[in-house]
C-alpha cells in the first residue's frame, strides 16, 4: 500500500512526541539511582556497626572519668592494680569456661599447642596499657592524644603484612579524615587552655606514648587474628589467665607500696568498681566488633572516646566550651562513614593460617596439583554497591 505525505508526516509527529515523552522519564531514573546507592551504603548493617563502635568508646569514657576521680579526688595513683582487678574477672568468666570445655577447646589442650603465643600477647597487652598512663606523668595531655594515634598506621601495616588485608583509596581517605578531626580536638584543647599536664622530661614521655601505641596495635592485630580464626572465649580466657599472672607480679613489685596508701572506703570501693566494669565490658564486647569489622576500624572508632570525656568534662570538672569540639566529632564521624563505605578484601592464601592452628604438629602436605590459587574474602563495615565490580587477586 503506498504511503501518502499525510500519513508520513503524522507517523512522524507521532515519533517526534513518543520520543519527547520518554525524555524525561530517563532524567526521573537519574535522582532514584543516587538515592539507592546512598541508601545502600547508608544500611542497616554500617549503622549498627558504627554504633557498636560507639559504645566501645563510651566505655572507654567510663574508664577515663573513674580513673581521674581516683587520681584527682582520693590520690589513688594505681593503674596496675585497676588493671589486675580486669585480668582476674575475665579469668573467672573466660579461663574456667575453658577449663570446663572438653576436647581441643579445653584449656589443657590450647596451653598445650600454643601457651608461648599467648604469654607473649598478654605480656604485650599489659605493657600497652602501663606505658601510655605512666606517659601522662611526663608529657603534656596533647601529645600523648596525638602520639597516640600511631595506633593507626601500626595496625594498617600489621593488618596489610600478616593479615593480608588490602585497602581502597577510600579507606585511606577516611583514616586522613579521622586524624584530622583529632588534630581539630587537640586544637580546640589548645584554645580554651584545658590543663596540660606538667610535661616534665617530654621526650621521655613522648617515647613511653609510642611505644605503647605500638603495642596497642600489635595486642589488637593479634585479637583480630584470634577472634575471626578461632574463638573469642579463648581469647578472652588466655588474656585472663597470663594478664593476672604477669599483672600480680608487676603489681607486686612495683605498686604495693601506692595500694597501701589507699584511704578505703565506699566511694572509693564504687569507684574500682565502676572502673572494673567498664574495663570488663570493653575487653568482653571489643573482640565481638572487631570479629564484626576489623582492629582499624574499631582504633578509629576509639578516636571519639577523648570527646565523650570532654563532654562529660563540662558537667563534672568545669571544662570550657569550644565549637571546634563539637566540629571535630563530625569530622571523626564522616572520615568512620567513608571508611565504612566500602569494604576491603583479603588476599588469603589457603596456607597462610596453619601454623598458628597446628603449632606443634606437623602441618599436611598439600597435593601437588598446580599452583595454589588465593582466594578473596570480603570485610566490610556495609553491603557493597552492587555496580562496584569484584576484584579478585591473581
Amino acid at each position: 500500500m503506498p504511503f501518502s505525505a499525510d500519513m508520513i508526516s503524522e507517523q512522524h509527529n507521532h515519533h517526534v512526541v513518543s520520543t519527547i515523552e520518554t525524555v524525561p522519564s530517563d532524567t526521573a531514573t537519574a535522582s532514584p539511582t543516587l538515592l539507592t546507592r546512598l541508601r545502600k551504603v547508608f544500611n542497616r548493617e554500617l549503622l549498627l556497626t558504627l554504633a557498636m563502635g560507639q559504645v566501645l568508646s563510651l566505655l572507654i569514657c567510663g574508664i577515663g572519668l573513674t580513673s581521674k576521680y581516683l587520681a584527682t579526688d582520693y590520690h589513688a595513683n594505681t593503674p596496675v592494680f585497676q588493671s589486675f582487678l580486669n585480668y582476674i574477672l575475665l579469668f573467672l568468666v573466660y579461663t574456667t569456661t575453658l577449663a570446663v570445655r572438653q576436647g581441643e577447646e579445653n584449656l589443657l589442650a590450647i596451653l598445650k599447642r600454643r601457651w608461648w603465643k599467648y604469654m607473649i600477647l598478654g605480656l604485650i597487652d599489659i605493657e600497652a596499657n602501663y606505658l601510655v598512663i605512666k606517659a601522662y606523668q611526663y608529657t603534656t595531655l596533647t601529645s600523648v592524644q596525638l602520639l597516640d594515634c600511631f595506633v593507626i598506621p601500626v595496625v594498617l601495616l600489621l593488618s596489610w603484612f600478616f593479615l593480608l588485608v588490602r585497602y581502597k583509596v577510600v579507606h585511606f581517605v577516611g583514616v586522613g579524615v579521622c586524624l584530622l578531626g583529632m588534630g581539630c580536638m587537640v586544637g580546640a584543647d589548645v584554645l580554651v587552655g584545658r590543663q596540660q599536664g606538667l610535661g616534665d622530661h617530654k621526650l621521655l614521655g613522648d617515647l613511653l606514648v609510642l611505644a605503647g601505641a605500638t603495642l596497642y596495635g600489635i595486642s589488637n592485630v593479634g585479637e583480630e587474628f584470634i577472634v575471626k580464626n578461632l574463638s573469642r572465649v579463648e581469647f578472652l580466657g588466655m588474656m585472663g589467665l597470663f594478664g593476672s599472672f604477669f599483672s600480680g607480679i608487676q603489681l607486686a613489685i612495683m605498686e604495693h607500696k601506692e595500694l597501701l596508701k589507699v584511704q578505703w572506703d565506699w566511694q572509693i570501693g564504687l569507684l574500682y568498681i565502676g572502673f572494673s566494669a567498664c574495663m570488663f565490658g570493653l575487653y568482653s564486647f571489643m573482640p565481638v566488633v572487631i570479629k564484626r569489622t576489623s582492629a582499624t576500624a574499631v582504633n578509629l572508632s576509639l578516636l571519639t572516646a577523648d570527646l565523650y570525656s570532654l563532654f562529660c568534662g563540662l558537667f563534672l570538672f568545669q571544662y570550657k566550651f569550644s565549637g571546634l569540639y563539637l566540629l571535630s566529632f563530625f569530622i571523626i564521624f564522616l572520615g568512620l562513614v567513608l571508611y565504612s563505605s566500602s569494604s576491603t578484601y583479603v588476599a588469603q592464601d589457603p596456607r597462610v593460617y596453619k601454623q598458628f592452628r597446628n603449632a606443634g604438629n606437623a602441618v599436611p602436605d598439600t597435593p601437588n596439583v598446580g599452583p595454589l590459587e588465593p582466594s578473596v574474602t570480603y570485610s566490610s563495615l556495609g553491603q557493597e554497591i552492587e555496580d562496584e565490580p569484584r576484584i579478585r587477586v591473581a
